[in-house]
């Protein structure tokens, strides 16, 4: 598996930013190769759908057959990356780029509250309660800052992730990582 699938075109984000799609192309990447028929069930989906949606993330690049695994009456398929990403700058020269990037920010959002709204304390040791959890903070940065805080924390997690890769209590952990300049609100002149 490839790790970053960089994508400059909006038509192709547009297509990852289906929900379903989105969700079956998590599913593959969390959790390895399935079939529509594996994954309709988990998303609660006929086989036909997660078929069509599945065969439109091949097309674009996204997923492809699982040549390892197959099975004689449908087709597994699996992520052909670990993630994807774009260039927010060369997205927004258009509005189709534009509109695409908010939908994945939205979409990226509303995974962020369904784990939230799953994370059920009383079911996890409490390292696992200590550890989970949100932060947020506001501080002044300048754009090269915020840059750097998102390359820092890209290259600590892929250390974390390969010093602790065979850990016997290792868990896969959703991790978010957003920053967004803000401007002060007006203050209300009535």
């Amino acid at each position: 598996m490839e790790d970053e699938f960089k994508i400059s075109d909006p038509q192709v984000l547009k297509v990852v930013a289906h929900p379903l799609r989105v969700r079956l192309l998590g599913l593959l990447r969390a959790d390895g190769p399935a079939t529509a028929s594996e994954l309709g069930r988990v998303v609660g989906e006929s086989s036909g759908s997660t078929s069509y949606h599945l065969r439109e993330l091949a097309k674009y690049g996204f997923i492809e057959e699982d040549p390892d695994r197959r099975d004689g009456r449908e087709r597994r398929w699996r992520s052909r990356h670990r993630y994807t990403s774009w260039d927010n700058l060369e997205m927004s020269a258009s509005p189709e780029g534009r509109e695409a990037v908010k939908i994945m920010r939205l979409r990226q959002v509303a995974v962020l509250e369904q784990r939230v709204r799953e994370f059920d304390e009383g079911e996890w040791a409490d390292a696992w309660v200590r550890a989970a959890g949100l932060s947020d903070s506001l501080v002044r940065l300048p754009a090269s800052a915020l840059r750097e805080l998102h390359e820092r924390v890209d290259e600590l997690l892929e250390d974390l992730g390969a010093r602790y890769a065979g850990a016997p209590d290792a868990e896969q952990v959703h991790v978010w990582v957003g920053g967004f300049p803000r401007r002060p609100e007006e203050e209300d002149e009535t």
